[in-house]
């Protein structure tokens, strides 16, 4: 079962549908309605962290969540929830260096985790007005995925299996993203 933590956002449905094509049972809780106690006697094979507004510190349990989990569960974040992972293990999330809310951009990326065999560089679009800061990426953390002007789009921890997005690999809008997202799923548990 893939846990979706629900950051208050539309998009989140469309990442259920994507995951529930790939063969996924998908159960979604908001991210003030679940406790961490109640992740763990659901017993998820993995989590993902959807998007939403606002910034880490509003994000309900998500940074709790990976920071607990990490190690335990395939984790992906989306958005917000990967701004989350950035937070949660020690990165700053600033102000984007352009807001971009329903723009297309151009990505490249590092070939690994969820990127494995897709195209590169391949047009994702982009929702969102902050951004992991570069020069705060922990060591624990790599980028594996960025724009021409050097906007974090990717990161991979270097010891759990914990990747996020900053980009919406659930909109039609985004090449590969059903590819990316059955990278993900497809992973050993």
């Amino acid at each position: 079962m893939l846990l979706m933590i629900d950051n208050y956002d539309s998009f989140t449905y469309n990442l259920v549908q994507y995951f529930g094509e790939l063969g996924e049972d998908v159960r979604t809780f908001r991210n003030d309605e679940i406790t961490l106690e109640e992740i763990n006697a659901l017993k998820p094979d993995r989590i993902c962290l959807s998007p939403g507004p606002c910034s880490p510190k509003e994000a309900g349990i998500c940074v709790d969540l990976l920071q607990q989990f990490a190690g335990k569960l395939p984790i992906l974040g989306v958005c917000l929830g990967h701004q989350a992972i950035g937070e949660a293990f020690g990165g700053k999330v600033i102000r984007a260096q352009q807001v971009m809310h329903g723009k297309t951009s151009p990505i490249n990326h590092t070939g690994v985790g969820v990127f494995k065999d897709l195209p590169n560089p391949f047009t994702v679009i982009r929702y969102h007005s902050l951004a992991i800061e570069r020069n705060s990426i922990p060591d624990c953390l790599e980028i594996t995925a960025w724009t021409d002007d050097g906007e974090i789009m990717g990161v991979r921890h270097k010891d759990y299996d914990i990747e996020g997005v900053q980009f919406h690999p659930e909109s039609i809008l985004s090449e590969h993203g059903h590819a990316l997202l059955r990278n993900f799923v497809q992973r050993a548990v």
